[in-house]
């Protein structure tokens, strides 16, 4: 089955981008499905927000572009051992300097996992907002970390299909700005009520940019982004 160069895979986790990039896909291709993970995660409300983005995006979908939801369970991260993104560990640097959140492997799996699966469903394009400007320093965040990915998937899965990162070199900022391109005072409005991006699972503090503990490096990050953008308008 030949894939469909104008549909795509969106990887959406229900953070803030996610579903900027959700919103993204759907300005761009003329059908858009969505898959998530089920990994063990610490901050499982994840789960619940990311179907609340689809719900939010799918009441405004007049064309009919948002297709079907696929949730994967990726169970052998916390075989393998806890972070403390798996576990109620210590946030905190840990070793070669990066934080204790960082899951060894993460996105290498959920990349091979989503081209199995578009290649499946006969789509062309993966969609996945990894960001190598993101302080944490995540290695396989790197642009040339998903684009040697991405020519493995084409190698080993289908030749013709494609990653795209829109917000590879956006800063927080930008990416604020971007959904607010993208769908205006309504969707930044959502983003910061109904995702979520708090590595702890806190949805008990609100603050101007959402919900989150306010400490955690995924919520200083979110934090300083919006702060950044609301200047600069």
């Amino acid at each position: 089955m030949d894939l469909d160069r104008h549909s795509a895979l969106v990887l959406l986790s229900g953070g803030q981008d996610s579903a900027t990039c959700l919103g993204w896909a759907l300005a761009r291709y003329d059908r858009v499905e969505t898959v998530g993970f089920d990994y063990g995660q610490r901050h499982r409300v994840e789960l619940e927000a990311r179907q609340k983005v689809r719900d939010w995006y799918a009441a405004r979908d007049e064309g009919g572009k948002l297709g079907e939801d696929h949730t994967l369970t990726v169970p052998a991260f916390n075989e393998i051992g806890a972070t403390a993104m798996t576990a109620e560990l210590e946030i905190e640097t840990g070793r070669r300097g990066l934080p204790t959140t960082f899951l060894p492997g993460r996105n290498v799996v959920f990349l091979a996992l989503s081209g199995a699966l578009a290649v499946r469903r006969g789509i062309g394009d993966l969609v996945g907002g990894m960001c190598q400007t993101d302080a944490a320093g995540y290695p396989d965040c790197r642009d040339d970390t998903i684009q040697t990915l991405a020519q493995a998937l084409a190698l080993g899965i289908d030749p013709d299909l494609k990653v795209e990162t829109p917000l590879m070199f956006r800063s927080k900022a930008e990416t604020w700005a971007l959904a607010n391109e993208l769908g205006g005072d309504e969707l930044t409005e959502m983003i910061r009520e109904t995702s979520h991006t708090c590595y702890k699972g806190d949805r008990s503090q609100r603050h101007d940019w959402g919900y989150g503990c306010g400490t955690c490096p995924a919520c200083v990050e979110r934090a300083r982004g919006y702060a950044e953008w609301q200047a600069a308008k």
